[in-house]
């Protein structure tokens, strides 16, 4: 059920795309920000409680509906709880569209289009970007929230779909939702940011191996092994080393924002990144995303046979 589950999701969702701006997501974002004004009395424990009244609720509901549909003898109905909610929780046009906003501008030299999309999406300066400086960008962004949006998502589902139904998919939604409106709030913050991390951990390894497998193997294994380590956050600097090197272009680097130059760590190998990597880069998140969808049906089958 988990492959035929991430595949309907995966189609409806190039049908119907929905927004990462949703009235569901607004909606817990305000909730999350009540939990804060609420719970938040300085202390972790704190942050350990609003997380857990954030996130109980939502195993409870997931795991329940289905389990609830299974009882009943209605397997298609199971199968229609996991597709909704992996339809809100994972999936590529939930940043996509800004992706291909800036590829389209890029490609007729429309810099000030591009620029105003990245921002809008990343919530970063680019008004002194050059182009290749925001097709550098847009690459990572774009590595960066295809892990978020569907890599961990995808690792997170088949994990648990044979217990919990579409509960770890909720669950890492929300904890990625919640490491991202407290996090910089300490110590009420801390442990949203350490369950993400940990949650994290055997997924980006995975999608980092998928990239590798996907593009240029041993550059992608050498920039994971000398480069990610330089990145400020390890585990996106695993992400970013291993699909630079796939792709065989530099990321990273100096960039040109808030009146000044940010030097950041050099990552992959090979010619800086420009508008013409960035189909490339899709196109390697895309065949990642099948390899990830064919291991996923090996085990299927051999749970199967089993």
């Amino acid at each position: 059920m988990s492959i035929l589950s991430l595949i309907l999701a995966l189609a409806l969702e190039q049908f119907r795309p929905i927004s990462s701006r949703n009235r569901f997501y607004l909606a817990f974002i305000r909730f999350a920000n009540k939990l804060e004004r609420g719970f938040n009395a300085g202390e972790y424990r704190n942050g350990v409680l609003a997380w857990c009244v954030a996130v109980l609720p939502l195993i409870l509901v997931g795991t329940g509906g289905y389990w609830l549909f299974i009882y009943k003898g209605s397997v298609i109905l199971a199968l229609a709880w996991n597709v909704l909610f992996l339809y809100f929780t994972m999936g590529f046009r939930q940043f996509s569209h800004a992706f291909t906003g800036i590829t389209k501008a890029l490609k007729v030299e429309d810099l000030d289009g591009a620029r105003t999309f990245l921002a809008d999406w990343t919530g970063q300066s680019t008004s002194e970007l050059t182009a290749d400086e925001v097709a550098k960008l847009t690459i990572e962004q774009g590595v960066v929230d295809s892990y978020r949006y569907v890599f961990g998502t995808i690792f997170w589902f088949v994990a648990l779909a044979w217990i919990a139904g579409p509960a770890g998919a909720l669950v890492y939604r929300a904890a990625c939702l919640l490491q991202q409106k407290w996090r910089g709030n300490e110590p009420f913050g801390a442990f949203a940011t350490s369950i993400l991390g940990m949650m994290d951990y055997i997924p980006v390894r995975l999608a980092a191996a998928g990239f590798a497998v996907m593009g240029d193997f041993e550059d992608a294994v050498y920039c994971w092994r000398m480069q990610a380590k330089e990145w400020a956050d390890y585990d996106y600097g695993i992400l970013l080393a291993s699909g630079a090197g796939a792709l065989g272009v530099r990321l990273g680097e100096a960039v040109h924002q808030d009146h000044t130059v940010r030097f950041r760590p050099e990552l992959g190998t090979g010619a800086p990144a420009c508008a013409d990597d960035l189909p490339g880069a899709v196109g390697l998140v895309w065949r990642s995303v099948l390899l990830w969808l064919v291991v996923v049906l090996m085990l299927s089958m051999a749970q199967w046979l089993a």
